[in-house]
């Protein structure tokens, strides 16, 4: 297609004995949002990462407004007006906001930074994009939903001809959404290219032009708009019908497992992030807890996960907590660690894993097997890292373990985030039969677990509100670190945004 801005033809690349590209297509316009879709593991990411020359390909060929890029270099690739927003953080956590973006720059000459210049840039982007930025502030003190924004400024402090963003949208609350597709359609409408990762059918619907669906690798749909659904979508990706998820049952509320009592707490920056939040926890109950990233989630998470001392009041938890922490990389698996070694990161303490002072790595490999085939991980091998993972299989890989670890309560961040249509609903379908003491809080225990009538609490940390409001028993919105009840008359992602913006009530 000669008009087109990046067409990729019959790329393939194998990593050892896993396909993951095979064959594969894409055409993309210019002044257009080209969203690509495929279940974890579909080669969405692989795809992309040969197109900016981070990975080379085994076969197949990358134009760019009708060149031929060379394949398997990043500054070819640059030079060529591509820049990609990656899915795993690329920054520099010692280093300030506008350090991270002027990294890789010629912001300067010899040693020395053009910090003026710097500030100077980043300030037409707050302009352009009207997101708001303290360029000094550490990349350490930063939120994961700060840090996919400071991701996103970075890539567009290159001024980009083609933008790949790679499942942006999952660390992003609605608001923050709104803002990048209203970013994205200022930069199509400037005559640029938007390549978009997504899995959320209904953003995808929402914001792009065109779509093109991977599956095994293979390039299996490509469609304008108009010609698709989110029926069709899921099932192109999917490769069948999908089936509904299991609707959650009402049981009765058991023993409490945990409890707050009037609980401070300061964050990273010295500042207060959590005030007076009074909560209880009990079995077979899941708690909602819905709001803006940045207003505290994380801090209380971590205080009821055992991690973190509240600086004033009290709580009271349960011997066993599991913890689905809401980045996999910094607080969930280690990249190098293979998947019986991550694994044993939540096990190696457990008499049941250790013979004597050494850990028990037959019956190690054994519960990371079961696993790998209960949560369909789909790995190139047993002894493959959790980096070579794709992330919606490293977050499988981290739910399944803690979830192994048959938990009195459980606290989830995020849980779903990045995960496809199919493997969602799995995890959702798991929290539900958890909650009820179902077969999972047996088989998933282990040689530890628990009876099914024990089922934990769960704790659901979300920046998704419907997933608030489908899954929990009572539901609750952190304001600027303050727990309040969403009243059943406001139960509606309305009444829960009002609330999150910052109602009288907060």
């Amino acid at each position: 297609m000669g008009g087109a801005a990046v067409e990729m033809r019959s790329v393939s690349k194998r990593f050892g004995s896993v396909e993951a590209l095979a064959d594969a297509s894409l055409s993309a316009r210019p002044g257009e949002v080209h969203a690509l879709l495929g279940e974890n593991g579909a080669g969405k990411t692989t795809l992309m990462r040969v197109l900016c020359g981070v990975l080379r390909p085994d076969a197949g060929e990358v134009l760019v407004e009708g060149c031929r890029l060379r394949p398997g270099g990043t500054r070819a690739a640059a030079a060529a007006g591509i820049g990609m927003v990656h899915q795993h953080f690329t920054l520099v956590p010692s280093l300030t906001v506008a350090e991270n973006v002027a990294l890789g720059t010629r912001e300067g000459s010899g040693l020395r930074l053009a910090l003026e210049r710097v500030l100077a840039r980043l300030a037409e982007l707050e302009r352009v994009t009207g997101l708001p930025v303290d360029p000094g502030a550490a990349v350490a003190g930063l939120s994961v939903g700060a840090k996919q924004r400071v991701e996103i400024l970075k890539a567009l402090y290159r001024d980009p001809r083609v933008l790949v963003l790679d499942e942006p949208t999952t660390v992003l609350g609605p608001q923050e959404v709104d803002w990048l597709f209203g970013v994205l359609r200022s930069l199509v409408e400037g005559g640029r290219t938007v390549l978009l990762i997504g899995h959320k059918l209904d953003e995808i619907l929402r914001v792009a032009d065109r779509v093109t669906v991977l599956r095994r690798g293979r390039t299996v749909l490509a469609e304008g708009r108009e010609a698709v659904d989110a029926p069709g979508l899921a099932r192109a990706m999917i490769g069948r019908e999908t089936t509904p998820a299991a609707r959650p049952v009402r049981v009765e509320r058991g023993e409490r497992v945990a409890r707050l009592e009037a609980v401070g707490v300061r964050g990273e920056d010295g500042r207060t992030a959590v005030r007076e939040v009074t909560l209880e926890v009990h079995r077979g109950e899941i708690v909602g807890i819905g709001g803006v990233e940045g207003n505290g989630q994380r801090e209380l998470a971590l205080v009821l996960s055992g991690r973190l001392r509240p600086a004033v009041g009290s709580a009271d938890l349960p011997a066993t907590v599991s913890l689905i922490p809401q980045d996999r990389g910094a607080g969930g698996l280690v990249p190098g660690f293979d998947l019986a070694e991550n694994t044993a990161l939540a096990f190696h303490d457990t008499d049941a894993y250790r013979r004597g002072p050494l850990i028990d790595w037959a019956a190690m490999r054994r519960t990371a097997h079961e696993i790998v085939t209960g949560f369909d991980v789909r790995a190139p091998g047993w002894r493959a890292t959790a980096q070579s993972l794709s992330g919606g299989n490293r977050q499988k890989l981290l739910v399944g373990r803690e979830l192994a670890r048959a938990p009195d309560l459980l606290v989830a961040e995020n849980p779903m985030r990045g995960l496809d249509i199919a493997a969602a609903a799995f995890l959702r379908d798991k929290l539900v039969e958890l909650k009820g003491g179902g077969p999972e809080v047996e088989e998933l225990g282990g040689e530890g677990g628990r009876p099914a009538h024990a089922p934990p609490g769960i704790v659901l940390f979300s920046t998704d509100l419907d997933e608030v409001l489908d899954l929990a028993d009572r539901v609750f919105v952190l304001v600027r670190g303050r727990l309040i009840v969403v009243p059943e008359e406001e139960r509606n992602p309305e009444g829960m945004g009002r609330l999150m913006l910052g109602s009288e009530q907060a």
